[in-house]
């Protein structure tokens, strides 16, 4: 049974849970040691092996450098409570460099494992900043055998461009081992009276909300948007202030995962796969969770044109790619909403393959494999630019 210690830089995410979970599905031993994020509490991760390093703080990527730095620093003494890994992965930049450090303490350097599911801004900066940031990656990554990341898109635009040992695409599906039902669109059953359109998981971007807002106001109730997750407070001037003002928003808080997706998807007709949190940049090219998420349950997925998330549906013949989300573009397309195309958009998202949206058990063992594996393994992942 291989040994994986993951570093991560927020405890608290759920997906730090579901990516252990995953390990440990495909037959990995896994400790963690990491960083509290902000005033969150502590964390209750099911693992014998949790260290936690100190706090950080959201949208201040210096500070978790800092934070990093001084983790590395220490490392000889907090890492004395673990046993040697077979593989360290590390979850961002900062994390990364605390696996050098770590690769120093033991007798025989474990294989080391860079997961970047994200490009931050500060990479793709055009100045001295991005040119440093993107140096002091390179020279982490020296010594790491393979990159996960979430997204074709990140190996075209980024990696192929810059530079980077082998890649191993892990998409954002949904890992729900024991979850026997699935939820359905409502249009395959009624014939609705009221659209309704979700947008779950991380809320970050202020311009959908804007646009959402706007677009149900226009209606006059015969649209209705629900969110739930986590909200980015900082990237809003008043999120729950204008969630409350708007008569046909409605927040409901976190959900739990995967427990509460076949219902929370199953109660929309639609699901926004649009951000616009990094314009330009990593929103363009991500595939989000809640595009696996809303397909696997039946919705049907929104996405700009020229993101990744739209390529990804036009190849599956699936969903509505929109030009903006200006006013008239989103009442356009909502007015033109028949019941007849509501059905068939539906009709066509719940004929997929799951196996599309859906991580299952020898995935995991495959991911296990390749990581365990990764100092014989060759390039496997060619993308096309």
């Amino acid at each position: 049974m291989p040994r994986i210690l993951y570093l991560v830089h927020n405890l608290s995410d759920p997906a730090v849970g579901r990516r252990i979970a995953m390990f440990r599905q495909g037959g990995a031993e896994v400790a963690i040691a990491g960083f509290r994020r902000g005033d969150a509490p502590a964390t209750t991760l099911p693992l014998d092996a949790v260290v936690e390093l100190g706090v950080t703080h959201d949208g201040r990527m210096m500070q978790r450098l800092g934070a990093a730095v001084a983790a590395a620093w220490r490392a000889p003494d907090w890492a004395k409570s673990l046993r040697r890994p077979d593989v360290i992965v590390a979850r961002n930049l900062e994390m990364l460099g605390v696996a050098q450090r770590l690769m120093r303490i033991w007798d025989v350097a474990p294989t080391v494992v860079y997961e970047c599911l994200d490009i931050h801004r500060l990479m793709l900066r055009h100045d001295g900043i991005g040119g440093a940031m993107r140096a002091l990656e390179q020279r982490f990554m020296r010594n790491v055998q393979v990159v996960i990341t979430s997204s074709p898109a990140f190996v075209r635009n980024y990696f192929n461009i810059h530079g980077a040992p082998p890649v191993h695409l892990v998409e954002n599906k949904v890992f729900a081992p024991g979850l026997a039902a699935f939820g359905s669109n409502p249009a395959l059953a009624d014939q609705p009276s009221v659209l309704r359109v979700g947008w779950f998981g991380a809320l970050r971007c202020k311009a959908s909300l804007a646009a959402l807002d706007g677009l149900t106001r226009h209606f006059e109730g015969r649209m209705e948007v629900t969110l739930a997750g986590r909200p980015a407070l900082t990237e809003f001037a008043d999120f729950h202030g204008a969630v409350e003002r708007s008569p046909h928003l409605e927040f409901r808080g976190s959900f739990r995962y995967p427990q509460d997706l076949p219902e929370l998807y199953s109660a929309v007709h639609f699901v926004w796969a649009i951000d616009f949190f990094e314009q330009g940049l990593n929103s363009e090219w991500l595939l989000p969770n809640r595009l696996y998420e809303g397909c696997l349950n039946g919705a049907i997925p929104i996405a700009l044109v020229g993101t990744e998330t739209a390529r990804f549906i036009e190849r599956l013949g699936i969903g509505v790619v929109i030009p903006d989300v200006s006013q008239t573009t989103l009442i356009a397309l909502f007015e033109g909403m028949t019941r007849e195309r509501l059905r068939q958009l539906a009709a066509d998202v719940a004929a997929q393959d799951r196996a599309l949206f859906l991580c299952e058990a020898p995935e995991c063992v495959e991911l296990v494999e390749r990581l365990s594996g990764s100092k014989h393994a060759k390039a496997e992942l060619e993308i096309a630019a």
